[in-house]
C-alpha cells in the first residue's frame, strides 16, 4: 500500500475527506495511475496517526480521498533518537539521511567538526539541508514512517553538545573507548529508561543523542568536550567503522533493544 504525507489542513475529519496535492497528485494520477476505490495510507509527518483512505476522485490539482479510519501507526520508535552527524565527504550525507530515516531516527543534526573535509557556508548549508530534508521525506514514505525526521541547521561540536544537554541517554562512539562492556551497560540503561517511561505513561519520549564523527573521527578535545557534558564514549566493536556505517549500526542496535527485547 502506498503511503503519502499531507498538511494537517488537508485532513477533513468532519466530512471524512483527505486531499492530496502538490507533486503527489501527479504521482498518484499519472505515474501510479490509481483509480477510485484503491486504498492508500496518509500521514501528516508530525504525529503518529495513520489515516487510511480510498481514492474518491480527481480534481484539477488534487486527489480527493475518502477517509476510512484513523489508527496509531505503531511504526515509530519508543525513543526519540537524535543523530548528530559529523559532515562527511561527497554524497555520503544523502545516504546517511536516507538509511537513518528508514531505521527510525527522529532528527538529524549535521555537525561541522575539526576533521570535516566539507566546509559549508550559510548559503550552501541552506541548499544542502533542503535537499537532505527532501531525501528524509522520500525515505519516510518508502519505509511507511508516520513522522518525517527533521534535518536541523548545521551546528558546531560545541553547539551540538549544548543542544544534547538534558537528553536522557547520550553516546559518542569512539575508537579509543574501552571494550564493549560500557556499550552493553549503556544500552541496558536505555532499555530500562524507555520501559519505565512507557509504564509510567510518559507523554514525552525518552531522548537519545548519538554523536558520529566525520572521516577520521572526532579529535580528542571534541571527545573531551562531550565527556564533560555527560556524553558517554562507547565502542562499536573491534573494527573501525566508516562514518556512514557507524550511525546505522547504533540505530540497528537500538531497534533490537527497544523493539524486540523491550516494550512494544
Amino acid at each position: 500500500m502506498y503511503h503519502f504525507f499531507v498538511e494537517k489542513e488537508n485532513i477533513d475529519k468532519e466530512n471524512h475527506r483527505v486531499y492530496i496535492d502538490g507533486g503527489d497528485y501527479n504521482h498518484i494520477r499519472n505515474v501510479l495511475r490509481m483509480h477510485p476505490g484503491e486504498e492508500i495510507s496518509v500521514g501528516t509527518g508530525e504525529d503518529e496517526d495513520e489515516y487510511r483512505c480510498a481514492v474518491d476522485s480527481f480534481e484539477e490539482d488534487r486527489v480527493v480521498c475518502k477517509l476510512l479510519f484513523v489508527k496509531a501507526s505503531g511504526v515509530e520508535s519508543p525513543a526519540e533518537i537524535i543523530l548528530f552527524q559529523g559532515l562527511p565527504k561527497a554524497d555520503k550525507m544523502e545516504l546517511i539521511v536516507q538509511k537513518c530515516t528508514e531505521l527510525g531516527v527522529a532528527e538529524i543534526v549535521p555537525v561541522t567538526c575539526k576533521r570535516s573535509v566539507v566546509k559549508l557556508d550559510a548559503k550552501k548549508s541552506g541548499t544542502k539541508i533542503a535537499r537532505w530534508q527532501c531525501i528524509a521525506e522520500a525515505a519516510a514514505k518508502q519505509s511507511k514512517r508516520a513522522v518525517i525526521p527533521k534535518v536541523s541547521d548545521l551546528m558546531t561540536v560545541k553547539e551540538a553538545v549544548k543542544y544534547a544537554e538534558g537528553m536522557e541517554i547520550a553516546m559518542i562512539p569512539y575508537e579509543l573507548a574501552e571494550g564493549m562492556k560500557n556499550t552493553k551497560d549503556l544500552f541496558e540503561k536505555l532499555r530500562k529508561v524507555v520501559e519505565e517511561n512507557h509504564f509510567a505513561g510518559g507523554k514525552k519520549k525518552v531522548r537519545v543523542a548519538i554523536f558520529i564523527g566525520p572521516e577520521g573521527g572526532f579529535e580528542e578535545e571534541e571527545v573531551a568536550l562531550a565527556k564533560e557534558a555527560g556524553i558517554v564514549p562507547v565502542s562499536l566493536g573491534k573494527r573501525i567503522l566508516r562514518t556512514e556505517t557507524a550511525g546505522f549500526t547504533v540505530l540497528s542496535w537500538i531497534n533490537y533493544i527497544l523493539e524486540v527485547e523491550g516494550t512494544e
